[in-house]
């Protein structure tokens, strides 16, 4: 198609940036609030077109350079090319314009972005692709759009310290595996102890691939190395522990927590802690009674909120979840907290069919959100609803019900920047009962 021109006007959830073209929505990835670009149309829809920038003919004032040099060519970042004010200012705008848009809430309540300390190095999770070329071992993530493995000799700058390392220390080792191509990833992620390491084989010769991981084990300077098959189910320990720390606030004091390798937490540290002095805020200076903590993990914001509770009951799908949330609530001393494996909307169903009542109610589901979980919600009689979302669609789309026929008023959205240098949104929405 031809090469025509564009202005951006803002940037959308995902990470393009937006502009208008012939009259229609015209998203253009790579691109910044400000910007004059020359761009090509890829794909036309009904309503709205998708671009390639071919050239900036002047650049928005929020523009910087990358730090990182596959930077556009990596599928991991979005906004390296964008100042980090800039970055958190739309996140804040597209909060409020989705709360309005789909939510149907016409001043939506939303607090300023919750800036990261560190816009960079962050990460202490990833998960890097291998290709094992004639010139060497490929280490890095996927090429945007591609199955193509781009190699990040020197880390990912998003990437913790610790990570980046322990990755260039894995690099001989997963060089010269033994069927090393049938390697096609590992999982690296930070704790207090350490990094843990989980190498992913789809091969067949399980021994002799964890012989040679076991002969690495030492000079590799692992707090925890896994080799996994499948599924979760087939993680097999070599050396170290299976158990990942983190430390979190808990008013006064901190808690050390925990959970099994394979299993989730934050990926950034600094932010979860910033998250969870957030809800800290919102329920402190009003008594907090029962709380419910639904898609509670391993009671990552349950436990360190307990003190200000009476009871807290936390409700989980994953089995090993669970297991880490009750090791941590003995090993922290929260001795008001019950956890139990269930479907959320399942169990909510029970307990309403029980008259059970709760004052607060925390949740933070998947991407997909809890529709199901929100419309039987308002039963409990909660005073307080706090959730945390990933997604401001599904958010709002949830929202809009708990605020109409739901009977709860937004009190306050608030967007917490989890993820420097990417499209993604985190959100804490407090909600009262009117």
């Amino acid at each position: 198609m031809t090469v025509a021109e564009v202005t951006i006007e803002r940037l959308a959830f995902g990470g393009n940036g937006v502009g208008r073209l012939d009259g229609k929505v015209c998203f253009v990835p790579f691109s910044a609030p400000g910007d004059r670009l020359a761009v090509r149309v890829v794909k036309e829809h009904r309503s709205w077109l998708e671009a390639e920038l071919i050239e900036v003919l002047e650049p928005s004032p929020d523009r910087e350079p990358p730090r990182c040099p596959v930077f556009g060519r990596c599928g991991g970042c979005d906004w390296q090319h964008i100042s980090y004010a800039a970055q958190t200012e739309a996140k804040r705008s597209i909060l409020v314009e989705t709360l309005q848009r789909v939510g149907k809430l016409t001043v939506p309540p939303v607090g300023e972005t919750v800036c990261a300390p560190s816009p960079y190095g962050y990460r202490a999770r990833a998960q890097f692709k291998l290709h094992r070329a004639i010139d060497g071992l490929k280490a890095g993530f996927y090429r945007r759009g591609s199955r193509f493995v781009i190699d990040l000799p020197a880390g990912c700058p998003v990437v913790s310290g610790p990570v980046n390392a322990a990755l260039q220390r894995l690099r001989h080792c997963l060089a010269c595996l033994p069927d090393a191509d049938r390697v096609p990833q590992v999982s690296i992620e930070e704790g207090e102890a350490g990094c843990h390491v989980i190498v992913h084989y789809i091969g067949t010769d399980h021994e002799r691939i964890g012989r040679h991981l076991t002969a690495h084990a030492g000079q590799l300077q692992l707090a925890g190395l896994f080799l996994q098959s499948g599924r979760k189910e087939t993680l097999t320990p070599v050396a170290g522990d299976e158990r990942i720390t983190y430390r979190v606030p808990a008013g006064e004091r901190e808690l050390l927590l925990g959970y099994g390798i394979g299993g989730f937490s934050q990926v950034n540290r600094q932010q979860n802690r910033a998250m969870i002095r957030l809800v800290r805020q919102q329920l402190q200076g009003r008594p907090a009674g029962r709380m419910l903590d639904l898609y509670c993990g391993n009671g990552n914001l349950s436990l360190p909120l307990a003190d200000l509770c009476d009871a807290v009951v936390g409700i989980e799908g994953y089995q090993p979840s669970i297991a880490s949330a009750v090791d941590n609530s003995r090993q922290v001393r929260v001795n008001n907290s019950t956890f139990r494996c269930a479907e959320a909307g399942a169990e909510l169903q029970l307990l309403t069919t029980a008259g059970e009542r709760f004052d607060t109610v925390l949740l933070d589901p998947p991407r997909s959100g809890a529709l199901e979980v929100v419309k039987g919600l308002p039963a409990l009689g909660a005073s307080r609803i706090v959730y945390i979302s990933c997604d401001p669609g599904t958010l709002a789309r949830d929202l809009a019900i708990l605020t109409g026929q739901g009977g709860y008023r937004l009190e306050l959205a608030v967007p917490l920047d989890m993820f420097p240098q990417t499209g993604h949104l985190e959100t804490v929405a407090c909600l009262t009962r009117i």
